[in-house]
């Protein structure tokens, strides 16, 4: 360490000229090596060529100026004023410095700084001693940008979100607050499924840059995963955070171009607020997470803030999410049926499977109350493939047993599309049933009809497959008659709302649905029969099938072969 010291002091000593030609030798050698003079004061005496090359500047125009004209603004006054005290006291100084150039453009260099005393122990003059790292510097900021940013989209990411917002909770004021804001695309994986997932990554790509561009200033855009993005909103009231998530639904809303066809998109959002719902990440990130999907389930396009009953409504249903999973494995279900009646031979031509959860606490509980989380969750899947495998064997049995031919109806959910696994279950359950897939009847929902390019496709499928197709709850959603022609179904349901009020317009609706139908060639089944009055206004009318608490209620499989066994049971209603 002695040794050193001496060195370093022998080396201070050297006068100016001493020092140049000992440098002018060494550095000759070492082309890599950026050397520059300054005296005292900081202006520069010499510059190497090395100095000249990568800084863009001439000697001349360096000689007599100080190290400013180099300064790239990335370093604080603080760096610079540590730097100067440092060598002030005759101490070798250290560090790495980003430097513009003449032309712009700018650079790294690793850099020690000698300070020369005079005989009173004061400096006089300095030498820089400066290699290029410009290369190893920009590898460092790309590993670091890496760490820190969503490879896909470019945005911040989950690691960044919690240096940022953690250090930003740990240093805010009293009166500082935040919003932490939670959103998904929803039905995205429909996309990812239906167009592939490198459209879905193009998607995400330019969403992702329309929320960067329009919300820079107002808030900071995080991707968390997948379509998962999270908006932290800085000391703004409810009001203008309201008007910052409507501002991203219209963001979302104006259409995306792909193949010259155009999509929108809806999202989902949960909020948390700081202090008042938490006032560390995880708290307040699990809320928001809480919130938002408490959002998904009020519907698509829904915002929710936080609150105690949403914590106990998610609660509520994380139990009844493990519940659910235990009942797929343990098989706690039950198969109901509900008789469909031939209008003009009151006789039984097919049934409707109806699932009934039999918890082994709770009772029977109705398809209303656990089929919204099996679709949010994805168990609608082996929910859906059990109901078909089950009532395809039981239609399968009474066929053995010699009673009458009847068909199956099964309801089919839009988040079963959602899942490739579906169609190959489907497939693998037709082919591996005993029951001819003639007797089998898909319901699908008309909301699938507002998407022709794939729905028909989607439809053909499920027709090539020998089964029937129809439409529940006609008449309630946005699909035109017209769009009827385009897709090839074989029945309409209508739904009981036009039952319940067929004698408040005389039946207008229910009426030109069935003339409709007719003129197309598609059967009809009319839901919700429960009087007398409406089963003769439909039978005057020509309706084929009709189903509801006039015939029979839904009936667990022993009970309905009962009246399987007796034909005319209907004929007397």
């Amino acid at each position: 360490m002695d040794s050193t010291n001496n060195n370093v002091k022998a080396f201070q000593s050297l006068s100016p000229d001493s020092i140049k030609e000992l440098l002018d030798i060494k550095y000759a050698l070492d082309q890599s090596t950026i050397v520059a003079i300054t005296d005292h004061t900081g202006k520069i005496t010499y510059a190497n060529q090395k100095f000249c090359d990568i800084s863009k500047y001439s000697r001349e125009e360096l000689i007599g100026r100080d190290h400013r004209i180099l300064n790239s603004g990335y370093h604080s006054k603080s760096f610079f004023k540590n730097m100067w005290k440092t060598i002030g006291k005759g101490d070798i100084w250290t560090g790495d410095i980003k430097n513009k150039a003449k032309d712009g453009t700018y650079y790294w260099v690793k850099t020690t700084i000698v300070p020369f005393l005079n005989e009173e122990g004061k400096p006089y003059q300095y030498i820089s001693i400066r290699q290029d790292i410009t290369d190893l510097k920009k590898l460092e900021e790309q590993l670091l940008f890496n760490a820190y940013h969503d490879s896909l989209t470019g945005l911040p990411n989950r690691h960044y979100f919690n240096e940022e917002v953690g250090a930003w909770l740990n240093q805010k004021k009293k009166t500082d607050q935040m919003a932490l804001i939670f959103f998904d695309i929803d039905r995205f994986k429909y996309i990812t499924d239906t167009l592939g997932h490198s459209v879905g990554d193009r998607f995400l790509k330019s969403i992702s840059k329309r929320l960067a561009i329009h919300l820079k200033g107002i808030g900071n855009v995080y991707r968390f995963e997948g379509d998962q993005f999270s908006i932290v909103v800085k000391n703004k009231d409810i009001s203008e955070v309201m008007d910052i998530i409507r501002k991203v639904k219209v963001l979302l809303k104006k259409p995306f171009l792909f193949h010259k066809e155009s999509y929108s998109f809806s999202a989902s959002f949960g909020v948390s607020l700081s202090p008042q719902d938490g006032q560390d990440i995880e708290t307040l990130v699990k809320k928001a997470d809480f919130a938002m999907y408490r959002a998904k389930e009020k519907g698509n396009n829904s915002i929710q803030f936080f609150t105690s009953e949403t914590h106990e409504v998610l609660s509520k249903n994380m139990k009844m999410e493990t519940a659910l999973r235990q009942a797929i494995q343990k098989e706690e279900f039950l198969l109901y049926y509900q008789p469909l009646v031939d209008l003009q031979k009151r006789k039984m031509v097919g049934v409707e499977a109806l699932i009934r959860w039999n918890h082994p606490t709770e009772g029977i509980i109705p398809p209303s109350e656990f089929i919204p989380l099996a679709e949010e969750t994805g168990l609608i899947v082996p929910i859906t493939e059990w109901v078909l495998k089950t009532a395809c064997e039981q239609i399968a049995k009474w066929h053995e047993k010699g009673l009458p031919p009847i068909y199956v109806a099964v309801n089919l959910s839009p988040f079963l599309f959602e899942s490739n696994r579906f169609m190959d279950s489907l497939q693998r359950i037709i082919k591996e049933g005993k029951l001819d897939p003639k007797y089998i009847e898909l319901e699908i929902t008309e909301s699938m009809m507002q998407d022709p390019k794939s729905a028909i496709p989607l439809l053909e499928k499920l027709k090539s497959l020998g089964v029937s197709l129809s439409i529940d709850d006609f008449g309630t959603g946005y699909s035109s008659l017209a769009s009827l022609k385009r897709f090839t179904m074989d029945t309409l349901k209508i739904d009981r709302s036009f039952i319940d009020e067929l004698f408040q317009d005389d039946g207008v609706i229910v009426k030109a649905i069935l003339t409709m139908a007719s003129h197309l060639g598609l059967n009809v089944i009319a839901e919700g029969i429960e009087t007398k009055e409406q089963l003769q206004f439909l039978t005057k009318h020509t309706c084929p099938i009709g189903q509801g608490y006039l015939f029979s209620r839904p009936l667990p499989g022993n009970e309905l072969e009962q009246l399987l066994r007796n034909p005319e049971y209907f004929s007397n209603i």
